[in-house]
């Protein structure tokens, strides 16, 4: 496990009903039939990688945890009750709220469309700007699927030999070192010499420091689709009009004479 005093907090991290709904999307899952021991079995692994990442977990992930299991249960457990097997589906009350939950995301989305239009109307961006804008619509669950394959082909299998340790700093180096010279790299490229577990699990911290810290940023084309990573480029230098250039003075302050 990642070492605790190391924790990333990213405003790209969505709730639990974001977490369930790429569930479904991923899976081609119909919502008002969910398979609910499918997709908590799912939930729960994806809560453990998180764990083990020292993303901040907020409290609102454990208590869908709880909900789901709470549904699993309920609908395996075989009824006593004829009348009550008959009665309403226990993922009914979960089906509303995912829907209602979707409907508002899409009315923010297009909010966020408007504004983004109505913002470039009197100026025109850097094209850099809007390849970088495509990079909001990659969520940290895209991110989160793509290692979890990766993961799975780690040699150590989560055994972690003692005193064995990856600095987060080196990976970021080592990351920042495979876009020199490049337009970008994919996910899996950045984990391609990865071999241990936490080795692989260090790379994507410190892939996720980069990301806060402004140097990188990643983006897909399409949903669940590949995943690229760019080297965040520097803002160019402010504009320097003719005739404004600080000369040397011609005639220089004498520097006062010290008397031994």
């Amino acid at each position: 496990m990642i070492a605790k005093e190391y924790e990333v907090h990213l405003e790209m991290f969505e709730g639990p009903l974001d977490l369930l709904l790429f569930l479904i999307k991923k899976n081609d899952l119909d919502v008002y039939d969910i398979p609910i021991s499918q997709i908590t079995q799912e939930y729960l692994s994806y809560l453990d990688m998180m764990k083990d990442l020292n993303l901040e977990v907020a409290g609102e992930f454990l208590v869908l945890a709880s909900t789901l299991m709470q549904i699993k249960a309920r609908t395996l457990l075989p009824s006593q009750d004829a009348d009550e097997a008959e009665g309403p589906d226990p993922r009914a009350e979960l089906v509303q709220k995912l829907l209602e939950y979707q409907k508002f995301k899409e009315a923010a989305k297009f909010l966020d469309r408007r504004g983004a239009e109505f913002s470039n109307v009197f100026y025109r961006g850097a094209p850099t700007f809007a390849e970088e804008e495509k990079s909001l619509n990659l969520r940290i669950f895209d991110l989160l699927d793509t290692l979890k394959e990766i993961l799975e082909r780690a040699e150590d299998k989560g055994i972690q030999v003692a005193g064995e340790e990856f600095p987060i700093e080196e990976k970021m180096q080592k990351i920042l070192y495979l876009l020199e010279g490049k337009t970008h790299v994919t996910f899996r490229d950045v984990f391609k010499d990865e071999r241990k577990r936490l080795g692989i699990m260090t790379c994507f911290m410190a892939l996720l420091e980069l990301i806060k810290l402004q140097k990188i940023f990643a983006r897909q084309d399409f949903h669940f689709g590949e995943i690229l990573v760019y080297k965040r480029e520097p803002p160019p230098p402010p504009a320097i009009w003719p005739g404004t250039e600080e000369k040397p003075s011609e005639n220089p302050t004498p520097s006062p004479e010290v008397n031994p």
